[in-house]
């Protein structure tokens, strides 16, 4: 069981998520601070405006008809910091076929005026491979 002062930011992580998989990107901006540093891919986007003006909206509309199946998590504090962790599987469709991607997650939280904002993601994924019959 997490201690209920991280609890508070593992939340936020899951709200983010959700929002992206609803294509909510009003909730979105709200949880991501305005200096968020996000890398993926060899990428990076380097605050809050240029992830909603770039990758956002595509990263929604991939989400959009995926499951996400969380496998694992990890959370750690650190004062004001928290970090989280995440290892799942994200099954969609491709050219009208089944695919899956094995998919981790690194999101840095920040507590500011009491409430937590993403500092920092880091997003990495490949495709899983196939389970010999």
């Amino acid at each position: 069981m997490l201690k209920v002062d991280v609890q508070s930011a593992v939340d936020v992580v899951d709200r983010f998520s959700a929002a992206l998989q609803a294509g909510d990107l009003k909730t979105v901006e709200l949880l991501l601070d305005a200096g968020v540093l996000i890398l993926e891919s060899g990428g990076a986007e380097r605050n809050r405006q240029e992830y909603l003006a770039h990758h956002a909206v595509s990263d929604m509309e991939f989400l959009q008809d995926a499951r996400v199946q969380l496998v694992q998590r990890t959370v750690r504090r650190s004062g004001a910091l928290v970090w989280v962790g995440s290892e799942s599987e994200i099954h969609y469709r491709k050219n009208d076929r089944p695919a899956s991607l094995l998919s981790t997650e690194t999101m840095i939280l920040e507590e500011i005026a009491g409430n937590w904002r993403i500092v920092h993601i880091h997003w990495s994924s490949r495709a899983r491979k196939p389970v010999a019959a």
